[in-house]
Formats: C-alpha cells, structure tokens, sequence
C-alpha cells in the first residue's frame, strides 16, 4: 500500500464521489479510480459498493477508513510537535468561551498570562458554540459548562461555580447572610440582557423554581452593573468566587439558598490534537489562577 494510495481513498471517503474527491487532491478522476483499483487488487477486497452513482464504504473499506485517519492524526500531531519545537516556546493559542465569561473570568487572566508567558500570542473569542468551534477546530481550547461527554474531546474539571446576590451596604438586605432563591421575585434587580450566558443561568434557575425575573435596569457590561449595585438601584446575581473577590467595600454579598443557583466549568480540546507548549502553559495557569482565586476567597472569609 503507497502512502499517495491512502490519501486517495481518504479523499474518497471524505467526498464519498471520486471526481470531486479527484479535484480536491488535484488529479484526474481515471487516475484516482486506477490506484484505487490497485489499492482493491493488493488487499483483495472491495473498499467501495458502487450503486449507480452513488458509493458507499464496504466493510473493509470501513476498517480501513478508521485505521487511515488514524495514520494521518499521528502525521498531524508530529508535524504540530515539531513546529512547537521550532517556535521554542512561543506560539499561540484560540480561546473560546461563553458570552459574558470574558469579563467575569479571563480579563485579568490574559494580562497575568502575558505578563508571564510574552512570546505565546492569544486570542479570546466570545461565543455560544465553544464546543462545536472546538470540534471543527475553528477554535484550539475552550472553556465552558460541563459536563462536557464526547469520545472526540478531552475534558478537564476546572471549578464548581456557586451565585450570590449583590446589594448596596445601605439596603436592609446587606444584614442578612442568606436568603431563599425565591425572595428574588420581590426584590429590584439589575441585571445582563437576556443573551448573557449570567443571565440564562439566573433565569433558569427562576423559571424552575415557579417565577419569572423583570429586571429594573439592565446592562451588558459587569462595571456598570456593579456601579447600579453599589449605588442602591437594584441588586444584582452574579458568580460568589468574583464577588468574594472584588473587594468591594460598597456591595455586601448575601448567599442564595433553596436553591443555590450553580453550574461546573471545564475546559476542552480535541483529544487527538498535539498539547503544545502554549496550550500547556494556558491550562497551567488557568488552573493555578482559579486556585489562588479561591484561596483568596477563603482567607478573606476567616480574617
């Protein structure tokens, strides 16, 4: 079996017509059917059912098939291990995550990273499909709910992420610890437009428990959304590890229980694509990011 013999058939299963399968590899259609012949001829076997126009994988062309992409996986993984080596230790790396996470998460995340790591070049990409853009790699890693269940994709727990409400220290409700999920109903809120992925979740969690939220005033950015919190216009639900993290001397934090609006985060790739340095740099430091950030929380919380 060539290597060249391969390529053909793999185009042909990709095209699954041996004359668009011929352009894409830029030779003559009786060209690609002859190695393929060839190819039949030294397995002793057919690889493709021909019904009139239209071909299907045998089941030999399916083995095949699976051994093939294999093959050119493993080839893409040493080519993209060898450019990593070449790049000594730059490089760069697309990030995909929900709407909103950016300015929740990632701002002061890329800026340490930077700082750090100045020859590996990023890129944050806001979007609802993390999953999909990192299964057609339109996008290398990306960070989003969990759990994430896919043979085709590595996943890595990163945090269990628990909401609070935000009040002004003037409001009567800045001397309560916690209150129930439901008492959100009677209350003024500020809060992200519907789209915000914050949002969705806050509304979820209401519509379950029997209620629907009308904000007072809403807002796309979480600066301007904490302003209107500390300035008494409404309270606000946003994730407890940012909030116990601000240290804003404004704003009280009061814990929602019965239930705790909640969800788990991860972090995905392509389980067949090479880790590179830059990719192993950001998880590294994300990981260690999100630590330090609840160890803060925690020391905060006993001093």
């Amino acid at each position: 079996m060539e290597f060249k013999q391969l390529q053909y058939f793999m185009a042909i299963c990709e095209e699954l017509h041996f004359t668009r399968a011929a352009e894409k590899m830029g030779v003559s259609a009786p060209n690609i059917s002859q190695q393929i012949r060839r190819l039949e001829e030294e397995l002793g076997v057919l690889l493709f059912d021909r019904i009139g126009k239209t071909i299907v994988l045998t089941e030999a062309g399916a083995i095949l098939h699976e051994h093939g992409d294999a093959v050119f996986r493993h080839l893409q993984q040493a080519s993209d291990a060898i450019a990593d080596l070449k790049q000594m230790q730059g490089g760069s790396l697309s990030i995909g995550v929900l709407p909103g996470d950016a300015d929740l998460m990632f701002n002061a995340l890329l800026l340490d990273f930077h700082q750090t790591y100045p020859t590996i070049s990023l890129s944050l990409l806001e979007t609802m499909r993390v999953t999909e853009q990192v299964l057609d790699r339109s996008i290398d890693v990306g960070v989003t709910i969990g759990p994430v269940i896919d043979d085709r994709l590595t996943s890595i727990p990163l945090f269990h992420e628990e909401f609070s409400l935000a009040v002004s220290m003037d409001d009567p409700l800045a001397t309560e610890k916690f209150i129930p999920l439901n008492r959100l109903h009677a209350l003024k809120m500020v809060m992200f437009p519907p789209e915000h992925q914050c949002r969705k979740l806050i509304d979820r969690f209401c519509m379950d428990n029997g209620f629907t939220l009308q904000p007072h005033m809403v807002t796309s950015t979480l600066s301007s959304l904490l302003q209107m919190v500390q300035k008494g216009v409404g309270a606000c639900v946003l994730p407890q590890l940012l909030l116990d993290n601000l240290h804003n001397a404004g704003i009280k934090i009061v814990r929602l229980k019965h239930p705790t609006p909640s969800q788990d985060i991860c972090l995905i790739y392509r389980s067949d694509r090479y880790v590179g340095y830059a990719m192993r740099m950001f998880i590294k430091t994300l990981r260690a990011y999100i630590d330090n950030a609840i160890n803060h929380a925690k020391s905060s919380k006993i001093g």
